[in-house]
């Protein structure tokens, strides 16, 4: 049981509820350090370091912190670790802390583990927390090094700064400033979009969906039916309309029959 609990948290983090792709979240370093993947790879892993202990720690600490000061505890808690890895960093991987720069110290309020910290690990055992942070961390991670893989390439032709793919002729410098970020993310999520809906539409039209199968098989959601899994502005329109539906049918099933015999 404990197994499947710790895969499931991995699988929760890299995929169901990326904070990349799907809750996102930590928008400010994926934006600024994925001009090219090494720098995008170095700080995913180094946030799951720190969202990995961290997470162990205030679970294991659940207990003995007040409610009332709970917060501020989470980031002292947070600043610690993130300054032992950054004086780590400093001393092991000194062109790794000068590229990422600010944002090393800037992990500490980085809303991912704050909110795993609030939501999961101050609710739950240490070893299922540690996992949880892990999968987060994962999941970060790979949209991070997803983002600076195809701004690097595109940009500067290049991979983790290494082999040169695309010759410098055939570049788009845009990749690699500001706005490239905005771009790639938004592809990438929109791949992401079209991937599930297909997916959730193969899924109704194999009656694998219950409930939802239904109401897809009558046009009424536009994602395919699988709202279970699925995430956005439609989506959330598509569960009010099937809410709205399972709600007038219970009110006619509770509705009496016939008469009243006297």
């Amino acid at each position: 049981m404990k197994t499947k609990g710790c895969t499931e948290r991995l699988y929760n983090g890299l995929i169901k509820e990326n904070p990349t792709f799907v809750l996102m979240l930590g928008m400010c370093p994926t934006m600024a350090v994925t001009s090219s993947a090494i720098n995008a790879l170095g700080m995913g892993l180094t946030t799951t370091v720190v969202l990995v202990m961290s997470n162990f720690v205030i679970s294991a600490m659940r207990k003995m912190i007040p409610d009332k000061v709970r917060i501020p505890a989470y980031i002292v808690i947070v600043a610690t670790l993130v300054t032992i890895v950054q004086l780590l960093l400093k001393a092991y991987i000194p062109s790794l802390d000068s590229a990422l720069g600010i944002y090393i110290p800037l992990i500490v309020v980085n809303c991912i583990i704050l909110g795993r910290a609030e939501s999961y690990a101050s609710k739950n055992p240490p070893l299922l927390s540690a996992f949880d942070g892990l999968g987060m961390g994962l999941g970060f991670t790979l949209g991070l090094t997803s983002i600076g893989i195809f701004r690097e390439l595109l940009g500067s032709g290049t991979l983790f700064d290494t082999v040169q793919v695309i010759p410098e002729d055939f570049t788009i410098s845009l990749f690699v400033m500001a706005p490239g970020a905005f771009f790639v993310l938004a592809f990438l999520i929109a791949a992401q979009n079209a991937y599930r809906n297909r997916k959730a539409a193969k899924a109704a039209a194999a009656g694998e969906t219950g409930a939802y199968s239904t109401a897809a098989g009558n046009g009424e959601l536009a994602c395919g039916g699988n709202c279970a899994s699925c995430f956005g502005a439609v989506c959330a329109e598509n569960r009010g309309k099937l809410a709205e539906k399972q709600a007038a049918v219970s009110a006619n099933s509770a509705e009496p029959k016939g008469g009243t015999k006297a």
